[in-house]
């Protein structure tokens, strides 16, 4: 079975101290991955996860924002990252920064 390919990694910590990680891998097509990906984009502020797009096996396409977890509809890695990043920056905005 071929193994997943890191596609993706960037990380960073932003202008306000916040960590910011994404991590994109090309996988085997199967039914927990239809469209061949795995990933886990992160936004964490003083310790506490904010944001955070993932799909574990067992969870299927989700996102966390905040305390809420929601199933979140994956398209394309670029929309992925787009949806993310339009979080951060509301995120970012509440929190005043």
């Amino acid at each position: 079975m071929p193994k997943a390919k890191l596609v993706l990694h960037a990380k960073y910590v932003d202008e306000q101290g916040g960590l910011v990680e994404m991590k994109v891998y090309d996988v085997p097509r199967t039914p927990a991955t239809p469209y061949g990906f795995k990933y886990s984009l992160v936004y964490v502020y003083k310790g506490h996860r904010l944001i955070g797009y993932d799909n574990h096996e067992h969870q299927g396409d989700h996102r966390h924002f905040h305390d809420t977890t929601t199933p979140y509809v994956f398209t394309t890695i670029e929309h992925l990252i787009e949806d993310f990043r339009r979080d951060v920056a509301a995120t970012k905005k509440e929190l005043g920064q």
